[in-house]
């Protein structure tokens, strides 16, 4: 049976490896968000290339077109340099925390401590948050469709449209050319 000054040490002990715990945390961010200044160029061209297979990918994978594909790929080459200083300004706002938790769950042993109750009412409610998170998940994709859809189709109208502009003023052209030219021969004839 333990008294209450081992009690009280053990307390001790743990508070002062928390801060350990703590400080080293708080260092690693540190460090890795001076890694991220000082290599700009890296993670921007890490960032590129993600870019470019996610971009490759989602095209690949979620369009049937040959023609659409075509319009989408050279589309997403106009974005990515919005992408490229989006992306940098998150990383560098949250990599270096999301990679420093990463990092510390890697090192970190968990106790087992709970009892088989425990575990069981984890379970239950680790379902009801899986099927809240899976209902999230479809909502989200039905409106990610939904506005893919919608950019398919502005996108279509907009090269309808640009090619009736063309179209017409080809027209337009060979019509005034005419008659600029008969007028000038009824003055001439005059």
């Amino acid at each position: 049976m333990t008294t209450p000054k081992q009690k009280s040490n053990e307390i001790i002990i743990l508070a002062k490896e928390e801060r350990i715990s703590l400080k080293s945390k708080q260092e690693i961010l540190l460090l890795l968000k001076e890694l991220a200044e000082r290599e700009e160029t890296t993670v921007k061209f890490i960032l590129d290339r993600l870019y470019d297979l996610g971009a490759l990918n989602i095209i690949n994978n979620k369009l049937r077109s040959r023609a659409l594909k075509a319009v989408v790929r050279r589309s997403a080459k106009l974005s990515k340099p919005t992408f490229r200083v989006i992306g940098f300004y998150w990383f560098k706002r949250n990599c270096p925390r999301l990679i420093t938790n990463w990092l510390v769950t890697q090192v970190a042993f968990e106790r087992a401590e709970g009892t088989i109750k425990d575990i069981v009412e984890v379970s239950d409610n680790s379902l009801e948050v899986a099927a809240l998170a899976d209902l999230k998940v479809r909502q989200l994709r039905s409106r990610v469709r939904l506005l893919t859809n919608i950019l398919v189709i502005v996108i279509a109208l907009s090269a309808g449209s640009f090619a009736w502009l063309l179209y017409s003023l080809k027209e337009v052209k060979p019509a005034s050319i005419e008659r600029a030219a008969a007028l000038s021969n009824n003055c001439l004839e005059k």
